[in-house]
């Protein structure tokens, strides 16, 4: 096998606009344009890559397409003086997955920009065990924060509990002190 050959699914749209995926040997070469290409450790799986991989929504517009909206791994070449091969990073949003190639595969190519890097003491296992649904999570409990919501103040709904975000929530704010409420719309799920 060729040295710049690697894994991915990858998505194509059939006739009908159905939805066809497949693992599948890729070059290098045809990875997009960017300045760092990643050698992917992790990915994770949401509820838009559920959607993606359906073909609903439209959230694709353009195949083959390789889905995933974040992941974590290491910087296997850079362009960008922000990061040097061994790095480890991380990647959540800028529509990756959606409009630009994603996670599902062993090696991205992206724009530096959309790169963090991965916090000291902290595996890229665990980066994608937090992933996007965690990420949301806490940026909806640091909203909270910020509008002077403390604990003992009184409950706290959180909707869409047996989701990812919901579910992660909960999790960050009953370990903070705060009183939850859980709903879900699933009729069989029961906290």
């Amino acid at each position: 096998m060729e040295v710049n050959m690697f894994k991915a699914l990858v998505l194509r749209e059939a006739d009908g606009g159905k939805i066809d995926a497949s693992v599948e040997m890729l070059s290098e070469s045809a990875l997009p344009k960017g300045d760092v290409i990643v050698a992917i450790e992790y990915s994770t799986l949401n509820y838009k890559d559920g959607m993606v991989l359906q073909g609903l929504g439209r959230l694709v517009r353009r195949y083959p397409h390789v889905p995933g909206i974040d992941f974590a791994g290491t910087v296997e070449s850079s362009d960008s003086p922000r990061f040097r091969p061994g790095d480890k990073v991380i990647l959540m949003g800028w529509r990756v997955g959606e409009l630009h190639w994603g996670g599902y595969a062993q090696k991205a190519r992206v724009k530096a920009d959309w790169l963090v890097r991965l916090p000291e003491g902290m595996t890229t296992e665990q980066a994608m065990g937090v992933g996007t649904a965690g990420f949301t999570a806490m940026l909806a409990v640091m909203a909270l924060q910020r509008h002077d919501l403390r604990p003992g103040d009184g409950e706290v709904l959180v909707t869409g509990a047996a989701g990812g975000v919901g579910s992660v929530a909960i999790a960050i704010l009953h370990r903070l002190g705060y009183r939850v409420v859980a709903s879900s719309g699933r009729a069989s799920t029961t906290i």
